[in-house]
């Protein structure tokens, strides 16, 4: 490994300890000290939009990152140590002609008449992504045939993401332009900032991973992930012949438990193990 590492991170069950697991009690607080060496760059890769970004940093006391990836990967932000939030807008650029000049509120109209569909709150929404709350027992097939053939008519290519709320026993569906997101968010900032695949690594837990976790990216699914998660993710990843590029934490690294943090800090020793050192060093 070089002396550089860029360490991607889903917010929400995989940094976030808000889940119905328990968190092990040092590891938030060594994946700090980890984050903190000068040699890593960090970013957060998160469904969130900025304020909610910045709330979770304040109410779990997380390191502030170097860039954070938001609103499903539509949304790039450099952040830094001085807290510029400053929008990469031409990230935007590389992805406004997938939906054909049509507006957030057009691709909308096309879907109004599915009752499965409700709309999330505006907060939630943005130019480019469309965001629903979808009954669990919806049949998520039939439902993505339908947009599609619709979307298709229209000329648009659009992504369609599939994740559960977990405490809201809710489905969530996030509808993005083709190029935008979490797995293309990651590649510019890999090109932004010179780095590959020898020296990055993606974690995450969720449906809106899936697309990482399945990627030739070095990728880490913690152990409290969802199981059709990890089935998904493992036979995509065979399938795609990157299996040797996802690692699922099964716990034990340095004693914990390989949930949120642990799980995090886990797969980054085993792609990378001079990292243990560096972990080791936070609390010592």
């Amino acid at each position: 490994m070089s002396e550089r590492l860029l360490i991607c991170t889903d917010l929400d069950r995989t940094l976030l300890p808000n889940g119905p697991e328990s968190e092990s009690p040092t590891a938030r607080e060594q994946f700090t000290g980890l984050v903190a060496k000068p040699q890593v760059t960090l970013a957060y890769v998160s469904g969130r939009h900025r304020a909610l970004v910045e709330q979770a940093i304040f109410n779990y006391l997380l390191p502030v990152p170097d860039f954070v990836v938001g609103d499903v990967g539509t949304t790039i932000y450099r952040v830094g140590e001085e807290q510029a939030w400053t929008q990469l807008t031409t990230w935007e650029e590389d992805f406004a002609s997938d939906w054909a000049g049509r507006s957030h509120d057009d691709l909308k109209a096309l879907l109004h008449d599915l009752p499965a569909l409700r709309l999330q709150e505006v907060s939630k929404q943005n130019d480019y992504k469309l965001s629903y709350y979808v009954p669990l027992q919806s049949d998520r097939d039939a439902l993505s045939a339908v947009i599609r053939h619709r979307f298709e008519e229209a000329g648009i290519r659009a992504t369609l993401i599939w994740s559960t709320d977990e405490p809201m026993g809710i489905g969530l569906l996030d509808i993005l332009p083709e190029r935008a997101s979490k797995l293309h968010a990651v590649e510019a900032l890999m090109k932004l900032n010179d780095f590959d695949d020898s020296n990055t690594v993606f974690c995450g837990d969720s449906g809106n991973d899936i697309e990482v976790l399945a990627s030739r990216i070095p990728a880490v699914l913690v152990a409290n992930g969802y199981t059709d998660v990890k089935e998904l993710a493992r036979r995509l990843a065979d399938e795609k012949g990157f299996g040797s590029q996802l690692y699922i934490a099964q716990g034990g690294f340095l004693g914990m438990n390989g949930n949120y943090s642990a799980g995090i800090l886990e797969g980054i020793a085993h792609y990378y193990p001079e990292t243990t050192g560096w972990i080791t060093e936070t609390t010592n």
